[in-house]
């Protein structure tokens, strides 16, 4: 009876239904919590006190945990069960958010948002991999094309669901919404996921904490390299050192069989070339949207409700976007569909850079807006497949987690980049002083997402109907394996 019920939830039909719900819904938590406390990073400083770079680790305290355990979470599911760790990673979600909502300084607000990540580190990943293996491959586009579009959603609807509840409610709320949410998801994970595991034999935590410190380092000095100065030994030291182990980190990932980041993965054209735009594309989108949020209520005055709704147009396109994307994908191919939206995205962020100024009228605004929605919609539905079409079944897990670890990574570099642009060149002081600061910093985002759409030309294209290609382990181990029964299983329709 219980393969009956393994193969109901696997196979499609109701229970793939209620794996495209569970995996959603937790997807668009851990997503809205990237940026969901930007518009109201003025409530909570009136409320709690901190320093500007305080404020920015709000955001990059949650961006980097989730970033660098991702592909540590990944590894576990594939390890002790997906399903298992999935639920930890809900639970923990759900505890951190709470202890956000009760947090009295600033101090503690950063520290539960990086328990945050943590929880959101075993969500994110697993919820795509449960959600790959309950759907037959022939529907899988379309399906990933609405979890991508939830998920894209809530990334861009992050300012504006912060803003509405911190000006209706309190800026606590903007936690509290998870607690009953995520208290609802832990029976219907239990009861209507399927359990699944990948071979994984060993746990690389050398590998984990290489990253986890080397990233922490690169962006605690970005961060504060304009407030302490770039000389300063405090900005220097985990620069250099941070630089240290995350090149450490290749070379023991390049040497270690068993390495959470198997870099033979990135020999296959496809999952380099979209991880590559990937990490480019959050770098520019997460700083962009970080100041532009904050851009509408500091230059223009608006409420951050008002400046939420006036983000509208951006924030809705995923949804309308994302779907009609994925069964172009499954049609078409996602090279091109990938490679256009980030040229749009880059498109908008440029326009909204050469328009900016105080005063600038929200009709000026509305086309860079429409075009970055367009554009972002566009990118995310083909971007989950295309990873999921470059690795073998059993390694899927490990993908999911590298790229959503790269996307995280890219929004921690992103924030403390064009963060860090913006303090060279202006400041909170007046309306002028912020353009002063974001126009540059838009620029930057800009050239740095028209990068990632040439990236994502390198993506391989389509092929003839029933071409195979031998799988990256095959050719890294030499085996000659019979792979077309398993290719139309695991990675998307017409094979890139």
């Amino acid at each position: 009876m219980q393969n009956n019920v393994g193969k109901d939830r696997s196979g499609g039909g109701r229970g793939a239904v209620w794996a495209l719900v569970v995996t959603s819904v937790a997807g668009f938590m851990a997503a809205l919590d990237n940026l969901v406390v930007t518009t109201a990073l003025p409530s909570i400083r009136a409320d709690l006190g901190g320093s500007l770079d305080d404020l920015e680790w709000t955001v990059n305290a949650y961006t980097l945990t989730f970033a660098v355990l991702l592909m540590f979470g990944a590894a576990l599911g594939d390890r002790f069960g997906r399903r298992r760790l999935f639920l930890a990673g809900v639970a923990t979600f759900t505890a951190a958010s709470a202890g956000a909502a009760l947090s009295g300084g600033i101090g503690a607000l950063v520290a539960a948002r990086a328990v945050q990540g943590v929880g959101a580190a075993f969500m994110m990943p697993l919820a795509l991999t449960l959600l790959t293996a309950a759907v037959p491959a022939a529907r899988r586009g379309a399906y990933l094309g609405v979890f991508s579009a939830v998920s894209g959603l809530a990334v861009a609807a992050g300012p504006l669901v912060g803003g509405s509840l911190t000006e209706h409610l309190s800026w606590q709320w903007i936690f509290w919404l998870n607690v009953p949410v995520g208290a609802a998801l832990l029976p219907l994970a239990r009861l209507r996921l399927a359990e699944s595991r990948g071979a994984r034999p060993r746990l690389d935590v050398v590998g984990t904490i290489l990253i986890s410190t080397g990233l922490f380092g690169v962006v605690y000095a970005l961060v504060t390299g304009n407030s302490d100065g770039w000389a300063s030994a405090h900005v220097l030291l985990p620069l250099v050192l941070g630089a240290a182990l995350v090149a450490a980190f290749l070379v023991h990932s390049g040497r270690n069989p068993n390495a959470m980041l198997p870099l033979r993965l990135f020999r296959d054209r496809t999952f380099a070339g979209i991880n590559a735009a990937s990490l480019l594309m959050f770098v520019g989108m997460f700083g962009s949207i970080f100041l532009l949020s904050q851009f509408l209520q500091n230059a223009l005055g608006y409420s951050p409700t008002e400046a939420g709704l006036r983000m509208l147009p951006w924030t809705a396109m995923p949804l309308i976007v994302s779907p009609i994307a994925g069964v172009l994908h499954d049609r078409f191919g996602g090279r091109l569909v990938v490679a256009a939206g980030l040229a749009l995205q880059a498109a908008g962020l440029a326009w909204f850079a050469a328009v900016i100024a105080p005063g600038v009228s929200y009709g000026t605004q509305l086309p860079a807006l429409i075009l970055s929605g367009v554009g972002m919609g566009l990118y995310f539905a083909p971007a989950g497949a295309l990873v999921m079409a470059g690795v073998e079944p059993g390694e899927q897990g490990i993908a999911s987690g590298t790229n959503n670890a790269l996307r995280e990574v890219g929004g921690a570099l992103g924030v403390a980049t064009l963060g860090a642009v913006f303090s060279s060149r202006g400041g909170y002081g007046s309306a002028q002083a912020f353009v002063d600061g974001t126009q540059p910093a838009l620029w930057l985002g800009a050239g740095i997402v028209a990068a990632a759409s040439l990236a994502a030309l390198a993506v391989r294209g389509r092929r003839a109907p029933g071409a195979a290609r031998v799988p990256v382990g095959a050719r890294a181990t030499g085996e000659a394996r019979d792979v077309p029964e398993r290719r139309e299983r695991a990675a998307e329709p017409a094979g890139h």
